[in-house]
């Protein structure tokens, strides 16, 4: 069976995710040991005891989330060495999980990037007064023109009827009154620390794109479906160019998921907390096998 193994965007963190696997395989404790001697700090004591709020800013979350997806994937890899995918993908920081798991860079590199990307991202967030909302049941092309009125900009395309808008606060608030007036009724905001994937973020993503110039990444040796462009880069420099411009720019999951399952994948392995994109997967493509690997009962009952 052809895999396809997708790790978890922000959004999916909680307290205490990870500890089981931190008790029980040494594996995985190493991942949390060395993130806690990368980033100089306790990351781990985050993870495990929060407060959730610390764990929920940006630039605790992105390397959390990023620490236990890798450590679920470590944990997988030494029970099931015989399940190497076709293709990977990962949702917006997730993406850096998936060139890991692919062999862009090292756990260590990675972790090192996405710090500079969450700390980049987070001085956005404080320095602007952002928003996000999802729309549910309502068509891209509605969604589209109400983002243009409004000035605000399409942050995800999800699943077929799940798109997330982001932009400034009262902009987004406008957004939503709009849509709820043309009859969409499930549009709601989320409570989020900024306004991501929007250009709001461009500054981040400028910054970004300086980092990665100086940054030695490898071609992934597994395809890895970058968000923003629903493809697998051709060039290291493609590679860098999507990391950078996915900061503020549309994330295209469900084309991604797609263009994986065209080119052969039959069943979605998620790592990482909780079950976002195996649920998004049920919309998209309802047929494909999938699973997620998130704790120590995930990993005893998996079955291909």
């Amino acid at each position: 069976m052809k895999l396809f193994f997708v790790f978890s965007g922000q959004g999916a963190q909680s307290v205490g995710m990870g500890r089981d696997l931190y008790e029980k395989y040494a594996t995985a404790a190493k991942y949390f040991d060395t993130a806690d001697q990368v980033l100089g700090y306790s990351l781990s004591d985050v993870i495990f005891n929060g407060p959730a709020e610390k764990l929920t800013e940006t630039r605790f979350c992105q390397s959390a989330i990023y620490t236990m997806s890798c450590a679920c994937l470590g944990v997988f890899r030494e029970l099931h060495p015989e399940a190497v995918p076709c293709a990977a993908a990962g949702l917006s920081l997730g993406e850096y999980a998936a060139l890991c798991c692919s062999g862009a860079f090292t756990f260590e590199e990675g972790l090192k990037l996405l710090q500079k990307r969450a700390d980049l991202m987070d001085e956005c967030c404080r320095s602007t007064s952002g928003g996000m909302a999802t729309a549910l049941g309502c068509e891209a092309a509605v969604i589209e023109e109400v983002c243009r009125a409004a000035d605000v900009d399409v942050a995800n395309y999800n699943s077929p009827g799940q798109i997330v808008i982001s932009g400034e606060k009262e902009k987004v608030k406008n957004a939503v009154a709009e849509l709820k007036g043309k009859g969409y009724r499930k549009v709601i905001e989320l409570t989020v620390a900024g306004a991501f994937h929007s250009r709001l973020m461009a500054p981040a993503g400028a910054a970004l794109a300086e980092v990665l110039k100086e940054t030695d990444l490898k071609l992934p040796e597994i395809p890895v479906y970058q968000n923003f462009t629903a493809a697998v880069p051709g060039s290291v420099e493609e590679l860098k160019n999507n990391l950078a411009s996915q900061v503020s720019g549309s994330v295209r999951w469900e084309s991604g998921v797609r263009a994986a399952a065209a080119a052969g994948a039959e069943m979605m392995i998620e790592f990482g907390p909780g079950n976002v994109l195996t649920g998004l997967l049920k919309r998209t493509i309802p047929e494909m096998k999938s699973a997620n690997i998130n704790s120590v009962e995930s990993l005893e009952q998996f079955q291909f």
